[in-house]
């Protein structure tokens, strides 16, 4: 059951109530107007529009290439479809690194063009100044720290991250010193769940988990794993809840057969 009806209109103080009250914070993708609406309607807390949108709307092996007017025309397709969630964008790639000013340029592009409701950057204290930035101008940040795609070539692996002392002491640093910042949310990926429960107890803003474990503020998935639309990605966090990759195939291929044998239109069927 959803323990949302509170929430007209999800917002980043929202969150922190949900946190205080111990309501779980419900959040998955989406990266274009149909599939965010069903979500929306659905009463879905936070919709993220992922650099995801980079591997499974494109095609591409890893979140790097997608460029930052490809995530504006994305979350300017989910925004126009929602009434209720509240719409994190990500930063992609090489918008936010190396420059602060560079980093808050986009930020504004983002919130500008696409009408989201905040964004979401990769890292710790490396990317301090870019953050700081970006909070000043008002803009509301999300903090993502564990794995983070955008370092995959740093990494060389998406394997879990902070199984030792020195990472893990340095992840909960990092999880504080953002919600010093000012980060509204923080997302943590693929960490042990006894390190995630720490971190989730040391901060008071919402933790949000992907292969996080349990005991944390919320949960995130990939929407196009989670129905099973995509089916070569099996992590151990992923809980499919449906099969749509056999159930389009199966429809696609019977729309086939009926074409080829004039099945399909048949006389209810035409003008």
């Amino acid at each position: 059951m959803t323990n949302n009806s509170n929430y007209k209109r999800v917002t980043v103080k929202s969150l922190v109530d949900m946190k205080a009250q111990g309501e779980k914070i419900s959040m998955l993708t989406a990266y274009d107007y149909t599939m965010a609406k069903i979500v929306d309607g659905a009463g879905i807390d936070v919709i993220l529009v992922g650099d995801s949108a980079s591997n499974v709307m494109a095609g591409h092996e890893t979140t790097l290439p997608i460029t930052l007017d490809q995530m504006i025309y994305h979350a300017s397709s989910v925004v126009r479809a929602i009434n209720r969630a509240l719409v994190v964008v990500d930063l992609p790639f090489g918008t936010y690194q190396s420059d602060s000013k560079e980093a808050l340029r986009s930020a504004i592009r983002i919130m500008k063009e696409s009408g989201g409701h905040a964004v979401k950057l990769e890292g710790g204290k490396e990317i301090k100044d870019s953050i700081k930035k970006i909070l000043n101008a008002g803009i509301p940040v999300m903090g993502h720290l564990g794995l983070t795609p955008q370092s995959i070539y740093k990494f060389g692996t998406y394997t879990v991250r902070a199984k030792e002392e020195e990472e893990a002491k340095k992840l909960i640093e990092d999880a504080k010193m953002l919600e010093r910042l000012g980060c509204f949310s923080i997302v943590l990926e693929k960490i042990p769940a006894k390190l995630a429960k720490e971190v989730a107890q040391a901060v008071q803003v919402p933790v949000i988990g992907i292969g996080a474990g349990n005991d944390v503020d919320g949960q995130v998935l990939v929407l196009h794993d989670m129905i099973g639309m995509t089916n070569e990605f099996n992590p151990r966090f992923l809980r499919r809840y449906m099969n749509l990759f056999d159930s389009m195939t199966e429809a696609i291929g019977k729309y086939i057969s009926d074409v080829k044998s004039s099945d399909f239109p048949n006389a209810n069927e035409q003008y």
